[in-house]
């Protein structure tokens, strides 16, 4: 959400990559990747996100795509 709010508020990154797991219970009201995408979008910033079914956040998330970021 933080990366979500400096970009309403102009500031500008490069491209990067997101990957979220489905099951992840904090999805939709906490991670929220649809406001992430939005804003992106609307600032012309490149944005590729992933969204990994049968995972949450835990460690077997990160260690299974934390290497092809």
């Amino acid at each position: 959400m933080t990366r979500t709010l400096l970009i309403e508020d102009g500031k500008r990154f490069p491209e990067f990559n997101v990957d979220r797991g489905l099951a992840d219970s904090f999805l939709a009201e906490g991670l929220r990747s649809w406001l992430l995408q939005d804003a992106c979008k609307k600032a012309g910033i490149g944005l590729t996100l992933r969204m990994q079914d049968g995972y949450d956040h835990s460690y077997n998330f990160i260690s299974t795509f934390g290497t092809t970021i």
